[in-house]
């Protein structure tokens, strides 16, 4: 209670005497202190009357017909409100056994009588003032114990909760010969969210998220929370434990499960629930969880080994695809190790000149001149020869690099740029990708600018192609960081169109030059669906007055279909594989006119 409130408040004492003439007395004795005064005759109505009106003290008589004071304050003692009021009780007996019993009885004070009607107001305001000082020491440590075990954003117990509830269930199961399963869930692509629509509404899709987790598992399972006795307790019966463990982590302990189909039902439930819209003022944001999963005792006899191949399990997923979940298995240890490997040969590859730039030629469909390369980045390894850009790039974007990566890769670009003018060459466009970390930079106009002054690169050079799935997150405000990029004189790209979810009424806003066909979509000209997408994006691009490039070219007949189609640029191993940047020169003297005019 705030102290302006407290200093207005009346303190309320039920008197509890069978004697009228004592009740009178006690009543204007308290009064005259400006205190409220609730009575009653006998035991079952004091009680009957605490419960009602929750006095802040009993004043208590203890010989009583019926049910003695005692019984009255052992009562009241085990009520929850009646835990630590302060309770004064009165007697005629002042013996040693007599003062005894009343204690054990749970009273705070005791009083003999004759009662010295004097000095009873000050012995009360004494023990209510004590009364309020450990009151609100405890609330103080029950506060500080709270901070200690949940976490203050999702009232959801913490990591230092989730240790010891992990290490009771795994004791009791072990004990029992019962089997348990954690489920480590984190959330794909949250730092993008988080870093688009402000961290305030991360903190309240958060929230969400854990309302909708203990919603879920509630419906057939009980909410198990850390309390000081239930380490030993085997009278509960919960058998969920969730918990927030930080970030966007958050962990499920099932205990006493009968197979492992109990828990893929429970993990398919929680994708369910979490893969919704979650609305948030203007946005309307879908968070999609990856989760992994361990069994005890099979994957895990003690919650060190539990979590981390959990943990294991939850990374499989999210190279999975994300928005699913795996079980952990032996294999994934050794996946585990080698992933780890790659980050750090790939730290030292980028230290160790390790990486190289090479460029595929985009040809015009209309003259059959290259007049543009896309650029893409090679890693020789020293002793792992030619490393695939499907391997690397996931590790880069995971660990973050692919910042570190994507700058090195436009400072190559420019050195190129410049090697290429001192031979005499025309200019061409070069495209560069941006992954979604980098786009979901704040800063990213204010860098490439920076880049463009330094490098002296002419901005019209360049083309950034961006994955339709980074744009969209958020897309309201990623239309102005795009008009920032555009101000500088880029051309921007929207690259793989059609593998993510486009609104329309964006996409005419958007201040974009070109779209890019995904190769699956090309890969896929000889079935009826992939054809009606292809037209689909090929007549949307017309419509929009956007240049429209297909990738992944490879047989001649997806080529003749992409001409007569009316698609602006063509690119794929059916015209060249990627070069190294010595030997465009030659390839920019090359024209497949006579290929596009076979078609």
């Amino acid at each position: 209670m705030p102290n302006e409130e407290r200093s207005h408040h009346k303190a309320k004492i039920l008197v509890c005497d069978d004697d009228f003439n004592v009740r009178l007395l006690t009543r204007q004795c308290l009064e005259a202190e400006n205190m409220v005064v609730v009575e009653a005759a006998d035991g079952p109505e004091a009680i009957d009357v605490f419960m009602r009106e929750r006095p802040d003290l009993v004043f208590l008589d203890v010989e009583m017909p019926g049910m003695t004071g005692l019984e009255v304050c052992k009562r009241l003692r085990k009520m929850p409100q009646g835990e630590s009021i302060p309770i004064m009780i009165v007697t005629g007996s002042d013996d040693r056994q007599s003062i005894d019993q009343g204690f054990e009885a749970g009273a705070t004070q005791y009083k003999t009588k004759p009662v010295n009607w004097s000095l009873l107001s000050r012995d009360v305001q004494y023990m209510l003032r004590a009364s309020n000082a450990f009151n609100s020491l405890k609330r103080q440590e029950d506060r500080l114990r709270y901070l200690a075990y949940y976490d203050p954003l999702t009232s959801l117990p913490n990591r230092r909760s989730f240790n010891e509830q992990l290490n009771r269930i795994l004791k009791r199961c072990r004990r029992h010969k019962t089997n348990a399963a954690l489920l480590f869930i984190d959330l794909d692509h949250f730092k993008r969210i988080n870093d688009s629509i402000g961290h305030g509404r991360g903190d309240r899709l958060l929230v969400e998220i854990a309302k909708r987790l203990t919603v879920e598992l509630r419906e057939d399972d009980a909410i198990n929370y850390y309390s000081d006795n239930s380490a030993e307790d085997d009278s509960n019966n919960s058998n969920t434990e969730i918990a927030r463990l930080g970030g966007d982590e958050f962990t499920v302990v099932l205990s006493d499960i009968p197979n492992a189909g109990q828990v893929e039902r429970v993990a398919q439930r929680i994708l369910a629930a979490l893969s919704e819209p979650i609305a948030l003022q203007s946005h309307n944001p879908v968070v999609t969880p990856s989760v992994g999963i361990a069994l005890f005792p099979q994957d895990g006899e003690d919650p060190d080994t539990l979590v981390r191949n959990a943990d294991t399990a939850m990374y499989a997923a999210k190279a999975q695809g994300r928005a699913c979940f795996r079980f952990y298995d032996e294999e994934m240890n050794a996946k585990a190790v080698e992933q780890l490997k790659m980050e750090e040969e790939l730290r030292d590859a980028m230290q160790n000149n390790e990486l190289e730039l090479r460029y595929q030629p985009q040809v015009d469909t209309a003259t059959g001149d290259v007049v543009s390369m896309e650029a893409l980045v090679r890693w020789k390894h020293s002793t792992r020869g030619m490393v695939s850009p499907l391997d690397f790039i996931p590790v880069a974007e995971r660990t973050g690099q692919i910042i570190e990566l994507g700058e090195w890769v436009m400072k190559e670009v420019a050195r190129h740029c410049n090697y290429w003018d001192s031979m005499g060459l025309p200019p061409f466009r070069v495209c560069v990708n941006i992954s979604p970390l980098q786009f979901n930079q704040s800063d990213l106009p204010r860098s490439i600018g920076e880049f463009l002054r330094e490098s002296g690169m002419q901005a019209s050079r360049l083309e950034l192609e961006l994955t339709e799935s980074a744009i969209m997150t958020d897309a309201q405000t990623n239309i102005e960081k795009l008009q920032q990029l555009k101000a500088l004189g880029l051309e921007l790209a929207v690259d793989d169109f059609g593998t993510g979810y486009s609104s329309l009424s964006y996409l005419k806003r958007f201040p974009i030059d070109t779209l890019k066909i995904d190769q699956s979509f090309v890969a896929d000209l000889g079935t009826t669906d992939g054809a009606a997408i292809v037209d689909a994006i090929i007549a949307l691009s017309k419509t929009l007055n956007l240049r429209v490039i297909a990738e992944g070219i490879e047989e001649k007949e997806q080529l003749d279909y992409l001409v007569a189609r009316g698609a602006d640029l063509l690119q794929g191993y059916f015209f060249a594989r990627p070069i190294y940047p010595e030997d465009v020169p030659d390839m920019l003297r090359q024209n497949f006119s006579e290929a596009l005019q076979q078609s």
